[in-house]
């Protein structure tokens, strides 16, 4: 008897998920539970905040005249040594461990949208 309430459980539940197109998704790391997930996870979103930091790093050297081109070059590219070797020096506090992975990846991420906003405060500015 309840191998049979078992098996219509997983039926219904089989069932609803096969249903269950046009749902939203579930993203799976807002339940990433091993230290394998959450360190997939937050080089996932280090990638996502990196891709819109250079799409708007691009936008803002639309913007600059031929001067400062080479300035926000400099600029970014001191950024991002500075970026790197922080995030490398942060995460090296758990050198050995598993969840080193996570910290760097969380480090670049974070240091990575602050930037984000410096660069949109600057195509603000000029577009004023």
């Amino acid at each position: 008897m309840k191998l049979a309430i078992i098996f219509l459980l997983l039926s219904l539940l089989l069932g609803g998920a096969a249903s269950g197109q046009g749902k939203k998704k579930i993203d799976p790391c807002a339940n990433a539970l091993t230290q394998s997930e959450m360190n997939q996870c937050a080089g996932k979103a280090f990638r996502a905040a990196d891709a819109t930091m250079n799409q708007v790093y691009r936008k803002l050297v639309s913007l600059l005249d031929e001067e400062e081109k080479p300035q926000l070059t400099e600029a970014q590219t001191a950024w991002l040594r500075y970026r790197d070797t922080n995030c490398e020096f942060v995460a090296d506090q758990y050198k050995g461990g598993s969840i080193r992975s996570l910290i760097q990846a969380t480090c670049l991420g974070d240091m990575t949208k602050r930037r984000t906003v410096e660069l949109k405060t600057q195509i603000r500015e000029r577009t004023l």
